[in-house]
């Protein structure tokens, strides 16, 4: 059986499948930045990636075409795995990401580049909203003043605004759908299904009060069905990133942040992460000079001393590990692993998947020609193994297991698939 959860890892499980129940049922699923024009999506997309893929100019659409980018996900089981086996080959899991250049106000009508960048949005899977809490005579801002609340209420109007027509067109597809099914002619009324009129009068509702439609926790199970088929932007799951100045983000506070929080908490609520990229792009100059990166920290630390501030909520560090891992956890993403002498590899499922889709991943005659797996915890190898990259003595200990097809996979698993795939006959 796999471990148990406590409570509070359930209750942060549950808030996310809640927000990732309208989406795709896939193992690639992307994450995109979205939010007006010079907020630093490029900088962030560059930092994410750990090189410079996109081009982080000082204008406005200089990000035409989305830029795809794969972002390593931090994992300090996968990195104990690859130092206990050695193997000459690792693959990390990644998270792919999106930067989709800025809207701006009018975007859902055309305006600036809008309708070519929402559907841009409408492609990915899930949202980083960033918005700039930050002021520079160097870098313009659209609206030539920064407002975050503005800025906030830009964007979330826009995909709003969209939602707002393509649930025009949802409604009047469905009745042409019940015409042709029934015969009824164009100048009666049309019976909508009773499930199918209350998704759309709750999404309606929503979308009226510039409320995402995915932080609405009043659905059930045939509206979300129902729901998945409408194609709305704000059924994505959304991370709302906050970037501030780097002073900002060292005394970990501004003065727009109790704003932010307060207009999240009031538009459906949402998870919330301060950062600054002015601090991540210093310190990911320094990524080859580990002397550098310890100095770079410590002459923050000073500067933090010199605020009066002190304690563990005022440590420094990055940021973008967070972001990678709550990007993916939006998602609904986990992994699992495959560890040996050749290999050591993390392999990306959503959450709830069984045994045989998961051996899928690997290879589709894995899932075809399923028997069992073969299954060790994490935790239990860690505990046991002392020191060999080996299941022996976590065999020893009766903790490697034996799982059917009926088994959920579990964040961490550690697994070896028992297959077999017979050629068909030839007639």
């Amino acid at each position: 059986m796999p471990p148990k959860k406590n409570k509070k890892e359930g209750e942060s499980e549950d808030k996310f499948m809640r927000a990732a129940r309208f989406g795709r049922v896939k193992n690639d699923l992307s994450m995109g930045f979205v939010g007006l024009p010079n907020v630093g999506k490029s900088t962030l997309t560059n930092i994410l990636a750990g090189a410079n893929h996109a081009e982080a100019a000082n204008y406005p659409f200089c990000t035409i075409d989305p830029n795809k980018v794969k972002a390593i996900v931090p994992d300090q089981k996968f990195k104990y795995l690859a130092n206990t086996y050695k193997p000459s080959s690792v693959v990390p899991a990644v998270l792919t990401i999106v930067d989709i250049a800025g809207l701006i106000k009018g975007a859902s009508e055309g305006a600036g580049l809008g309708n070519a960048f929402l559907s841009h949005i409408a492609a990915v899977d899930g949202i980083f909203h960033l918005v700039r809490a930050f002021e520079s005579d160097e870098i313009v801002h659209v609206d030539d003043s920064v407002d975050a609340i503005r800025d906030l209420e830009t964007i979330q109007s826009e995909l709003c605004l969209k939602d707002k027509e393509t649930l025009t067109k949802v409604i009047e597809k469905e009745k042409e759908r019940i015409r042709k099914e029934k015969g009824i002619a164009r100048s009666a009324d049309v019976p909508l299904g009773e499930t199918f009129q209350s998704a759309y009068d709750k999404c309606a509702k929503l979308i009226d009060s510039n409320t995402p439609v995915q932080t609405c926790e009043d659905f059930t199970m045939g509206e979300v069905d129902e729901i998945r088929n409408f194609g709305l932007i704000t059924t994505k799951p959304q991370i709302y990133v906050v970037n501030m100045s780097k002073k900002s983000f060292l005394r970990k506070g501004n003065k727009w942040l109790p704003k932010i929080q307060e207009w999240v908490n009031s538009h459906g609520g949402g998870q919330i992460i301060p950062m600054s990229c002015e601090f991540e792009q210093e310190l990911m100059d320094l990524q080859d000079d580990k002397e550098g990166i310890n100095a770079y920290i410590k002459e923050c630390e000073d500067e933090v001393k010199k605020m009066g501030l002190s304690g563990p909520g005022f440590a420094v560090k990055s940021v973008v590990p967070r972001l990678i891992r709550s990007g993916r956890q939006s998602l609904c993403l986990q992994s699992f692993y495959t560890a040996g002498p050749k290999e050591v590899r993390a392999w990306t499922i959503m959450k709830g998947t069984a045994a045989p889709q998961a051996a899928g991943v690997i290879h589709t005659d894995f899932e075809r020609g399923f028997i069992k797996a073969e299954v060790a915890n994490f935790d239990d190898f860690k505990a046991l193994h002392k020191g060999e990259a080996s299941m022996a003595k976590v065999k020893e200990a009766g903790k490697y297991r034996q799982e059917g097809k009926t088994y959920i996979m579990q964040e961490g698993d550690i697994c070896v698939f028992m297959h077999n795939v017979t050629a068909s006959k030839k007639k």
